[in-house]
């Protein structure tokens, strides 16, 4: 699984012009499904997602996970990340898992975030979704399990 993460002051996510959700302070996360997902992949990412330490300390350090700053998270299914960039000039799907199948993973994420954490907001499984936000920092990264 993959997961590029922004810290944000805040962000949101409209749907068909409409607000479907937001936060405030906290992590931004879009989520890609690669072929060889599985639930407990899932679980493992969203273990790093609420530890990994990307806000400040009293010494302007990044030693604080989501938890120790009482952050909100955002969830937000992208395809796109799990695409194949190494040839050519078109990315390739081929990596991905069917949607189907990574809407079963991505939703499960979702219901444990929800049920670890208390502020979590999410966008819609392969909805065209706008999204906003004010990254922090900027402060942005990549992770993989």
């Amino acid at each position: 699984m993959i997961a590029l993460i922004q810290r944000v002051n805040w962000a949101q996510i409209r749907i068909d012009e409409s607000l479907h959700a937001e936060i405030g302070h906290g992590l931004l996360a879009f989520i890609g499904v690669e072929k060889e997902d599985t639930l407990e992949l899932a679980d493992k990412l969203l273990d790093k997602l609420l530890a990994y330490r990307v806000f400040a300390d009293a010494e302007d350090k990044m030693n604080l996970d989501l938890k120790s700053i009482g952050g909100d998270l955002m969830l937000v299914s992208q395809f796109t990340l799990a695409a194949d960039t190494d040839k050519g000039l078109r990315p390739g799907f081929s990596s991905a898992k069917p949607p189907q199948e990574a809407q079963k993973i991505y939703n499960y994420l979702r219901d444990l975030a929800t049920k670890r954490h208390e502020t979590v907001a999410s966008g819609i499984f392969a909805a065209d979704m706008q999204v906003s936000l004010e990254n922090d920092g900027p402060v942005t990264f990549i992770l993989r399990v």
